[in-house]
């Protein structure tokens, strides 16, 4: 098994009465991206969290995710 480490972005609009809706989540390349790429999505959008996940691309067994980092307004399910 060959383990691989992907960075991605989860961003959420604010909705009426205080929701969030949960956007398309965005691979990126790295750390550094993700966490630039969350904060600008949560200035645009509303929230974001950057995140990464380690394990089998191949097979699609993962690690739980580790979180880089969170900006703006992001759902407690998420937290």
């Amino acid at each position: 098994m060959a383990q691989q480490t992907y960075y991605a972005v989860q961003p959420f609009e604010n909705a009426p009465r205080g929701r969030s809706k949960v956007l398309q989540p965005i691979v990126v390349s790295t750390s550094g991206e993700a966490l630039r790429k969350a904060e600008r999505l949560a200035q645009e959008r509303g929230g974001a969290i950057a995140f990464s996940r380690s394990g089998d691309m191949e097979f699609g067994d993962f690690d739980e995710p580790v979180i880089l980092g969170r900006f703006g307004d992001v759902p407690r399910d998420f937290e």
